[in-house]
């Protein structure tokens, strides 16, 4: 294996994204109720004389109360987190150090290679330079006291052909353990089927239970494992809104978007009846995303807008963990039309012509909102699980007038093509409400 090769692997593994009947083999060695020399806080998985599965920490139950990003963690331990998800271990220590002030764990992801990006499970040599440079992350942290959990790899077995990926995630959970007795380790999967169960079954023992990443079909989970006869326990790494992919979508073929209101709706629900829903197996779990990014649209798996703002379901997601609403709470959406339709009319307008937009919002505490409009082109930068995308630019001059009260009226672009209106509605207390609808232009 070339130098290059090697130096990407050692400076590429940083924070990222099968629960076993038998949990009691990869319990700490120090006593539960006490923490090491090293600074490390013992954690482990057992399960108690009724079946149900649980994460102990320093001797007391640890349920997952978490979000996946490394933003905004003040927020997050205010709104009633306990839990914060990396994918990479850039920053690592300064993450874990402020995870720490704040009375927040850190589940430490160690970025493996995928195949979908040119890494090749079959290249000893590179097999064996990942688990080299893995292995230095491992020594430079397991000692921390927010380390809760160290997650190998992410999404692995997306479109993915060679399985021997199993054995390589399984020789370093083997590595893993022999270095660092005092926390947990868990894989990340895009989903689960069958077959993938029974791989990592039968070639990833090592690891004390398996994370999933799932989102629209997510309340099926509780029932799925049962149904792929997973033997030990789970938790949901990777949850949120509908994904793009499993969307309704227009007559050009995009996808089309839930509403911030619409998102919160089905955060609550997704959590109560797959989070909560499963006290015999499920761990916890890790929301998505804490932050804001790209993927399809600015807006659609961030909880935050790019301004910062705190949508609707930051509120959703505090009530759930706490038990309590914000104090002051974001805005929601009734409804959002162009030209009196809606964005399942798959809605075509005439290019250089002028039309009419109207969202209808409230605030639940009648609070002030300011609404605010941006165009957009359809992004054609579209990637796969998550890989970075590039934000399409915004288009100005098309607002003709712009009524103030939830109504403008605008000019279609000139050029033909797929487009997206975006509306934000935002308060001074930055919270925020967020919708978009797609048109075409002929």
């Amino acid at each position: 294996m070339n130098k290059k090769l090697l130096l990407l692997l050692s400076g590429a593994l940083t924070l990222g994204a099968c629960g076993q009947t038998d949990t009691s083999a990869h319990s700490p060695v120090a006593p539960t109720s006490s923490v090491p020399d090293s600074g490390a806080i013992p954690v482990s998985v057992k399960q108690n004389d009724s079946g149900h599965y649980s994460i102990y920490r320093n001797g007391q139950p640890y349920f997952i109360r978490g979000a996946g990003g490394t933003s905004r963690l003040d927020q997050l331990a205010a709104a009633g987190a306990n839990s914060l998800r990396t994918w990479d271990t850039d920053n690592a220590q300064q993450i874990l150090d402020k995870a720490e002030s704040l009375g927040l764990t850190v589940m430490l992801g160690l970025r493996m290679g995928k195949e979908r990006h040119g890494f090749d499970y079959g290249d000893a040599q590179a097999v064996q330079a990942q688990k080299e440079a893995i292995r230095e992350k491992v020594l430079q942290f397991k000692d921390h006291p927010a380390l809760l959990t160290w997650g190998i790899g992410n999404e692995l077995d997306l479109f993915y052909t060679n399985t021997d990926v199993w054995y390589a995630v399984e020789d370093i959970a083997q590595m893993i353990r022999s270095l660092d007795p005092n926390h947990l380790i868990t894989t990340v999967t895009a989903g689960l089927d069958q077959e993938k169960a029974n791989l990592i079954q039968k070639r990833v023992p090592s690891i004390d239970y398996l994370s999933i990443n799932m989102y629209g079909d997510l309340s099926t989970l509780p029932q799925k494992m049962r149904k792929v006869g997973w033997p030990g326990a789970y938790a949901v790494t990777e949850w949120g809104p509908t994904g793009h992919w499993e969307v309704a979508r227009t007559e050009w073929d995009v996808p089309i978007e839930q509403t911030s209101t619409e998102k919160a709706q089905a955060y609550r629900e997704r959590y109560e009846s797959a989070i909560l829903g499963d006290p015999e197996k499920g761990l916890g779990s890790y929301a998505f995303l804490w932050g804001q990014k790209q993927e399809t649209t600015p807006t659609w798996y961030g909880m935050f807008l790019e301004s910062g703002d705190a949508t609707e379901v930051v509120d959703t997601m505090q009530h759930q963990w706490s038990g309590e609403w914000p104090v002051h709470r974001a805005p929601s959406i009734r409804s959002f039309q162009i030209d009196g339709q809606v964005a399942r009319d798959s809605i075509y307008l005439e290019a250089g012509q002028v039309y009419d937009a109207n969202i209808e919002a409230h605030h639940p505490d009648g609070e002030a909102f300011e609404i605010t409009w941006e165009f957009l082109p359809e992004s054609t930068d579209i990637k796969s699980g998550g890989d970075r995308e590039k934000r399409p630019a915004s288009i100005q001059g098309l607002v003709v007038k712009d009524e103030g009260d939830g109504t403008i009226r605008f000019t279609a672009p000139k050029k033909a093509g797929p487009y997206r209106l975006f509306t934000y509605i935002t308060t001074e207390h930055n919270r925020a409400a967020t919708a978009n609808v797609p048109f075409f232009v002929k």
